[in-house]
């Protein structure tokens, strides 16, 4: 796939999931090498020093670096700031963080030449994926430390993957190639770590709405709840859009529903049935809008300094800080945790005994515990997700003796924001589980057939029990499930 004009979030999750290779356009190798040629041309012609190209970097940017040492300053940089811990980054992160990085130094506005593109692409291409790790980058001066473990395999160093195992990269060492002036600085200013784990989790989370409509349509079947909270009407004078488009997705879930046929005892039904429109479309518009801000990222030049070969110019400035990635991770953490949240309180009402259900959705309740504790399992996921929802971005230490001295901490947002997406799905997999039990309950009566698919999948993984089971394996099932399912929505 040719890759190097704009693109949308959906496209680079999906170039990811098909394993497809990529290459660059014309015009984005075109630019990429008339940047390259001006900047060469640019060092051989200036007396002063330009940051990150004849100088050295953070506070030491007053350090002159003589011309023949130039190059060696570019490798010095990679192998200092590698300096990740913490756990390792899934491979089709990193992979993200790969087509990003090509993304953006092929604006023409970075410097590099062509060649360190391609080995760029080589290393996606040919899956040595390069090991990274989680901790190590304040989210401001570029993810520095991420990006260094991610570039290290271009020249030979660092680790990659390989049928599941880390191994060295020093085989793809090439005598023939080395990195040119400010290449190192390219390489490891940026934002694509960040923006990796927003590509994601965006993408996820806007297919995990409409999942989670599902699974909460056919709990309000299960729990006996009332079709009249998801009329469009109520929706129309509220004006949010959001709203409105998770209402009419569960609307058409249970308007053909027997089980709606029924004539209610209760009047209304507990908010986390009522108001699953409100809240799904709440965390919906917050996506929507998160995505809009990181489609534009993906799209950005964010390293530094920045290269205007039509201006004659070279700019040190701040594209690199990630304060407005830091604060949308932040919002989206917050947006995909309630999802979770209203999920459990869904769980909660299903196991309680209340519209003719039995305690715990077991047949014998007191020998058998049933369904109680993987509740317990949600609420103790549901807390974690709101601890983790404390935000990162308002967060600041100061860094390279004064001269970066705000960063966003967008790293921790990312990895926090990746956690609790991880979490809502299994709550949502356990929510799964539940109200397929309990719709075992209303037989013979049956739901609607949108709502009869989605439980008959359910249980071609997790059967329906009738007496105490280990119920791990259930949970770990019915999560399979929700990711399999999450695969499937459009």
């Amino acid at each position: 796939m040719n890759i190097g004009g704009p693109i949308q979030i959906q496209t680079v999750a999906e170039i990811v999931a098909s394993n497809a290779s990529v290459q660059l356009t014309t015009e984005a190798r075109g630019r990429t090498q008339k940047c390259y040629d001006y900047l060469q041309d640019k060092i051989k012609r200036s007396v002063d020093p330009i940051y990150g190209i004849n100088t050295g970097f953070g506070s030491l940017c007053n350090t002159i670096i003589p011309t023949e040492e130039l190059e060696l300053l570019q490798v010095n940089l990679l192998k200092s700031h590698a300096c990740g811990t913490g756990d390792t980054v899934s491979e089709d992160i990193v992979r993200i963080m790969l087509l990003l990085k090509v993304l953006s130094l092929t604006k023409g506005h970075s410097g590099v030449q062509p060649e360190t593109v391609d080995r760029l692409i080589a290393l996606y291409n040919n899956n040595h994926i390069p090991v990274v790790y989680e901790q190590g980058s304040l989210g401001a001066s570029g993810d520095l430390a991420p990006l260094a473990h991610m570039a290290l395999p271009l020249i030979g160093l660092g680790d990659i993957w390989k049928d599941g195992k880390k191994s060295s990269a020093s085989f793809l060492a090439d005598s023939n190639y080395g990195l040119k002036a400010k290449e190192g600085l390219a390489l490891i200013n940026g934002t694509q770590f960040m923006a990796a784990f927003g590509v994601h989790c965006v993408y996820n989370g806007l297919k995990l709405v409409s999942l989670a409509n599902q699974i909460a349509a056919m709990s309000a079947d299960a729990f006996d709840a009332r079709i009249d909270p998801y009329l469009a009407c109520s929706h129309e004078i509220r004006k949010q859009k959001g709203q409105q488009d998770c209402a009419a997705e569960i609307y058409a879930l249970l308007k053909d529903s027997p089980l709606q046929q029924a004539a209610k005892k209760h009047v209304q039904d507990p908010y986390s049935f009522r108001c699953v429109p409100q809240v799904h479309g709440a965390c919906l518009d917050a996506i929507r809008f998160v995505e809009e801000i990181f489609t534009n990222e993906i799209n950005a030049v964010t390293d530094n300094p920045n290269v205007f070969p039509d201006e004659d110019l070279i700019l040190s400035a701040g594209n690199f800080h990630g304060q407005t990635l830091a604060i949308q991770l932040d919002h989206l953490a917050i947006a995909l945790a309630e999802i979770a949240s209203i999920s459990e309180r869904r769980i909660y009402k299903l196991i309680s005994g209340e519209r003719g259900l039995p305690a715990f959705l077991i047949e014998n309740p007191g020998i058998n515990s049933g369904f109680m504790i993987p509740q317990y399992t949600a609420a103790g996921i549901v807390s974690q997700n709101k601890q983790l929802c404390t935000p990162a971005s308002v967060d600041s230490i100061v860094s390279s003796n004064g001269q970066e001295d705000h960063v966003s901490m967008g790293a921790n947002a990312a990895t926090k924001c990746y956690k609790v997406l991880q979490n809502t799905i299994t709550v949502l997999g356990i929510e799964a589980m539940v109200a397929a039990q309990a719709l075992d309950f209303r037989r013979p009566n049956t739901s609607s057939t949108g709502i009869e698919t989605l439980y008959s999948t359910i249980r071609e993984k997790v059967p329906y029990i009738s007496e105490d089971v280990y119920l791990h394996e259930n949970i770990h099932a019915s999560r399979e499930t929700v990711l399999e399912l999450l695969k499937k929505v459009k």
